[in-house]
């Protein structure tokens, strides 16, 4: 199982190339993943851990993070469901 610090490095990467960003607040971001770490160890995929997991396969495989809601909720939100991504705002690049 990959440490935290490369997980985040991993979602860090994924964020930037797909337009958003990581959540600033780290302790949300370290919660996400071991919440992700968790469901990883219990059902074998790295669910995202603001979804239910009901033990259907088709279901459930939306619900591996980045999960399939995830761009729809930040560009709606202004951040995924369970807060690990965020919309990249006008000021964060100046």
């Amino acid at each position: 199982m990959e440490n935290i610090e490369k997980i985040i490095e991993n979602y860090q990467n994924y964020a930037e190339k797909n337009g958003f960003r990581l959540n600033p607040e780290r302790k949300t971001v370290e919660r996400v993943i071991k919440g992700l770490l968790e469901n990883e160890k219990k059902y074998g995929k790295r669910y995202c851990p603001c979804r239910r997991v009901n033990g259907n396969p088709e279901e459930d495989k939306l619900k591996i993070c980045p999960c399939v809601w995830h761009r729809e909720e930040i560009e709606r939100d202004g951040h995924c469901y369970c807060g690990l991504f965020v919309k990249v705002e006008m000021g964060d690049y100046w």
